[in-house]
């Protein structure tokens, strides 16, 4: 889809662009050794980056707001977003700090380690936020995650909330927000150890999901989706308290798979369908992403969600109808 084309709903994302440089190595490395690995993989990454990409493949018109460095890994975003039909026009070149870069070393049983620098994102802030106003008012879904520092977050939903579009915050990765934030925020989506670590709980407390949701929800925030992975999500709001069941799916790679479920779950109530069908088709977009490796190569193109969804509904949902 080319952001020629007018019809579907505007997503503003305020988000993070960063690389990861992945590679295989057979232990980790000690200080002063030098070792060989394998299968080195450089890839676009970053929460918002990625929420934008989906957004755009799944039928919004998809605007991210988010800052690049002047080197060459800048352009791996720019290429893809030209690829895409994510609109640019917010994303900003800074000076003073490098792009955002992930190296991520993985051992042969697939568990990994990450240094991140997240370089020019955190320059991001709130007058930076202000300069999108124009492309926030127009839009039907602001959303945001922390890979930005929390000023910006906050100014993302505050701005949304001015003007009328819904606001879905991501709160990934998870931090203790200040409670002002949440007062802005129509859609909170942690999954469980972020739901845990916003209340400034151990990621592993034992107290119920569904009790910790009704605490953020006293917090101010209105409907608090929180993901659960092979279980599905589950729902909060002042009407319902429901769980959606997971689309069975053959799990390859689980990477993307909240960034795929966040995109679906925004572009749903961006088309006006309510925050039942949003959250099926999120769950959705979640599965599919699980069945491809990598994060973009994974991210679902519109026919192939509806097509899912459509299947589910006759048979994974047909007993919650």
């Amino acid at each position: 889809m080319s952001m020629a084309d007018t019809t579907g709903p505007i997503i503003t994302i305020v988000g993070s662009f960063a690389v990861g440089l992945t590679m295989r190595a057979p232990k980790l490395p000690i200080f002063g050794e030098t070792m060989l690995g394998t299968d080195f993989d450089m890839g676009p990454g970053g929460k918002g980056s990625n929420q934008a990409v989906a957004t755009a493949r799944l039928g919004s018109r998809s605007s991210l707001l988010a800052m690049l460095g002047t080197d060459k890994l800048a352009s791996i975003g720019t290429e893809l977003y030209a690829a895409e039909g994510v609109d640019t026009s917010l994303v900003r070149v800074r000076t003073e700090r490098a792009t955002g870069v992930g190296f991520i070393i993985l051992n042969d049983k697939g568990e990994n380690f990450i240094i991140l620098d997240m370089g020019a994102n955190e320059l991001m802030d709130a007058t930076s936020v202000d300069a999108g106003e124009k492309r926030i008012a127009e839009s039907d879904v602001v959303m945001t995650v922390l890979e930005v520092p929390v000023e910006a977050a906050a100014r993302a939903m505050e701005l949304g909330r001015k003007h009328g579009a819904k606001t879905i915050l991501n709160p990934a990765p998870a931090r203790p927000l200040p409670e002002a934030v949440f007062a802005n925020v129509d859609y909170l989506t942690p999954n469980e150890s972020e739901l845990r670590i916003l209340l400034g709980f151990p990621a592993d407390d034992p107290r119920s999901s569904r009790e910790l949701a009704g605490e953020l929800r006293r917090r101010g925030v209105r409907n608090v989706v929180v993901t659960l992975g092979r279980t599905g999500a589950l729902i909060l709001t002042d009407e319902l308290d429901i769980m959606v069941p997971a689309v069975p799916v053959e799990v390859t790679d689980t990477t993307g798979a909240g960034d795929a479920f966040n995109s679906g779950f925004a572009v749903a109530l961006a088309e006006g369908r309510d925050i039942v069908d949003a959250v099926r088709f999120g769950v959705v977009c979640g599965a599919i992403a699980c069945t491809k490796l990598g994060v973009v190569p994974s991210l679902p193109q519109r026919a192939q969600a509806d097509a899912m969804y459509e299947k589910a509904i006759m048979t994974t949902w047909k007993e919650s109808q």
